[in-house]
C-alpha cells in the first residue's frame, strides 16, 4: 500500500528554516502503532495526520487531525498544523479559506487562511506560578531566572534575549521533569518576545519554532507587556516568525509554510 507524504517548514517562508512537519492525509485512520511507527522513521518533530470529515454546515472543510513525535502522541501541535493548512489548501487544492480540525482533547481548531498565511485559532494556556525544581535550574545552567511558572510545560523568564540564546540545556536533566517540556523566554530585541523549547521527553531536544508554547507565550507578554498582537520570535539554529493576537481564552498564532519534499511511502498490506 503506498500513500502519499509531504514535508512543510512552518512559521517561516523559507525552505531550511521554520521547524519541518511531515503531513500524511488519510481516507481513514491507520493503527496507532503504524502512525506512531511512521513517526518514528520520519525523525521530525512531529508527524501530522488528518481525515476529512463530513461539512460542518458552511463553516469550511472539516478534518480530524492527529500529531506524533517520534516517541509519542501530543495533544496540541501549530507547526504541523499550519502544514497541515497548507497542503490542504494549496497542494490538494480544496478551495476553502477556513479549515476545522477536530481533535481528541482540546476540541474543534480553526485555521483560516489569508494568502500566504494560516492564522490558527488555538487555545490559550496562561502558565501560573510554580515552585522551580532544583534539576530545572541545574539542566538549564542556572540562568539569571526572573520567573518560574508551568502549564502543559515549564515556563521560565530569563531577562533578556541574550540570556535565551546562551542557555545550553542539559537534557538527560531535563527528561527528569514532570510535564512534557521547557519553555525558555524573554522579551525580544527587536520581537515582544523571544523563546526556545525543549521536548527530550518526547524525543525532540530543541524544537525549532513550537506554535503549542505560544498559547504560554501570547497571554503571558501580553499580560506583561500591556498590549495585545504581539510579534514574536523563535530563536532556534532554523528561527521562526509568528504574528499572535491574545483573545482572551483563545490567541491567534499566524505563519507561513513553504513545502520541501513531497513523495509516496510503502506500507505492507
Amino acid at each position: 500500500m503506498t500513500l502519499p507524504i509531504y514535508q512543510v517548514d512552518a512559521f517561516t517562508n523559507e525552505v531550511f528554516k521554520g521547524n519541518p512537519a511531515a503531513v500524511v492525509p488519510l481516507r481513514s485512520w491507520l493503527p496507532v502503532e503504524t502512525m506512531q511507527q511512521l513517526a518514528m522513521e520520519n525523525n521530525l518533530a512531529e508527524t501530522v495526520f488528518f481525515v476529512p470529515l463530513p461539512p460542518d454546515n458552511d463553516a469550511g472543510a472539516h478534518f480530524h487531525i492527529r500529531w506524533f513525535t517520534p516517541t509519542l502522541e501530543i495533544d496540541l501541535c501549530g507547526h504541523a498544523t499550519v502544514a497541515a493548512a497548507f497542503v490542504i489548501s494549496k497542494l490538494l487544492e480544496l478551495g476553502e479559506d477556513r479549515l476545522i480540525f477536530s481533535t481528541e482533547k482540546v476540541g474543534n481548531l480553526e485555521v483560516t487562511v489569508d494568502g500566504d498565511w494560516y492564522l490558527l485559532d488555538f487555545p490559550s494556556r496562561m502558565p501560573q506560578p510554580a515552585e522551580a525544581p532544583a534539576v530545572l535550574l541545574q539542566a538549564l545552567g542556572h540562568p539569571a531566572v526572573v520567573e518560574v511558572l508551568k502549564s502543559r510545560d515549564y515556563f521560565v523568564v530569563l531577562k533578556d534575549e541574550a540570556s535565551v540564546a546562551a542557555v545550553q540545556p542539559d537534557m538527560s536533566l531535563l527528561k527528569q521533569l514532570d510535564g512534557t517540556g521547557v519553555i525558555v523566554t524573554a522579551p525580544g530585541d527587536v520581537a515582544d518576545a523571544v523563546t526556545r523549547c525543549f521536548f527530550p521527553k518526547a524525543g525532540v531536544d530543541e524544537d525549532p519554532v513550537t506554535g503549542s508554547a505560544h498559547c504560554n507565550v501570547v497571554p503571558y507578554w501580553s499580560q506583561r507587556l500591556g498590549k495585545k498582537q504581539l510579534a514574536c520570535r523563535q530563536i532556534s539554529a532554523r528561527g521562526g516568525v509568528l504574528v499572535c493576537e491574545d483573545r482572551g481564552e483563545r490567541v491567534i498564532l499566524g505563519g507561513q509554510a513553504v513545502l520541501y519534499m513531497k513523495g509516496e511511502f510503502y506500507l505492507p498490506e
